[in-house]
């Protein structure tokens, strides 16, 4: 069952009462997939129905922002997507009544296969690996390629033009709300953002959390992507956007070895491309015509949305309302984002 765990005791539900709502019979057994802050994903295996595995998926327990963690919208753009994105899981069914296990929840189908975490099983060659990361950014360019003009559901999403012009103030808000005496003078590179943002080059159904460790590889073929999971942060925007925040999370094997500390995906093994590889190959397939210098702004975006996402979990551990030591190295992470950021600011001149 991968990596699921026995669900821990905050985190537990009425399976009783899911059984009941589901219809299926009865839940043999649940288990919890760890990891995240975020939504909270569960493995529920049927009774009496031999390798029938399905996936449940709600909010944390607790506090939660206002329209954050909605279920009924991941479960609706997943439902939308069927039809024209075969990579999405088969949706079962949503709940809203909160009445059943104390929050919303939806039910998928589990999707058989592997996802890689931060390193690739050793016999994959070289060969294996470059084609499984072409694989992988050809789905995120599928994806962008999507109509989303022709499903009414996807179309709600979007807010019109100006997608990038909303990005960067709404993450440069964030930033501001979440300063701690330590933060860095971040105001050049904040300035440079503003001065130099692009107008939108599309309006097309974006993922916003594209990475490796988001994928299911097909269990007969590692170098083939089967699904793509964790749709919550999907909407409407600029997909060059899209890829800007997904090439921050893509530490190459050359990158120095406080970024190879932020590596979670296996981007670094023998055959995967670099990150100019995969926008040239991105930018080719998409019709998009970038120099690296009109590449520079999502590259150093990326990397100051990275940053904000740091120091929002930074300013809860500084501030004491977390102890987890985890969380420790998210301050001078910040500070290596700063001077990354400001390194690419320098170079454009």
């Amino acid at each position: 069952m991968n990596d699921a765990r026995p669900v821990r005791d905050e985190d537990a539900f009425d399976v009783g009462a899911v059984e009941r709502w589901l219809g299926r019979g009865a839940i043999e057994e649940v288990r919890q997939f760890p990891g995240g802050a975020s939504n909270l994903t569960y493995l529920l295996r049927l009774a009496g129905d031999p390798g029938r595995e399905l996936i449940l998926r709600r909010p944390p327990t607790g506090q939660k922002a206002a329209g954050a963690h909605d279920m009924g919208r991941e479960h609706r753009i997943q439902a939308a997507l069927a039809p024209v994105f075969p990579y999405v899981p088969e949706m079962i069914g949503f709940c809203e009544d909160e009445s059943v296990i104390g929050s919303p929840f939806y039910v998928m189908a589990k999707v058989d296969g592997t996802i890689p975490r931060r390193d690739l099983p050793p016999e994959m060659t070289r060969d294996e690996v470059s084609r499984l990361c072409g694989s992988a950014w050809d789905v995120l360019a599928e994806l962008h390629s999507v109509d989303v003009t022709a499903h009414p559901q996807l179309a709600a999403l979007g807010r019109g033009e100006g997608y990038v012009g909303r990005q960067v103030g709404g993450w440069t808000a964030r930033f501001a709300k979440a300063r701690t005496e330590d933060t860095g003078d971040w105001s050049d590179i904040e300035a440079w953002i503003a001065a130099e943002q692009p107008a939108d080059v599309a309006q097309v159904l974006i993922h916003n959390d594209f990475r490796l460790d988001n994928v299911v590889l097909d269990p007969d073929d590692p170098t083939r992507v089967v699904g793509v999971l964790d749709w919550e942060m999907a909407t409407v925007g600029d997909p060059l956007m899209d890829l800007g925040g997904s090439m921050a999370y893509w530490v190459e094997a050359g990158d120095d070895e406080f970024f190879q500390a932020f590596r979670r995906q296996p981007s670094q093994a023998d055959g995967m491309w670099t990150r100019a590889e995969i926008v040239e190959r991105y930018c080719a397939r998409m019709g998009y015509e970038l120099t690296p210098e009109q590449w520079r702004f999502y590259e150093v975006f990326g990397l100051y949305r990275l940053a904000v996402i740091a120091q929002q979990i930074w300013y809860r551990y500084f501030h004491g309302q977390t102890t987890n030591e985890a969380y420790a190295v998210f301050g001078p992470a910040v500070g290596y984002l700063e001077k990354r950021c400001r390194g690419l600011v320098a170079e454009a001149g």
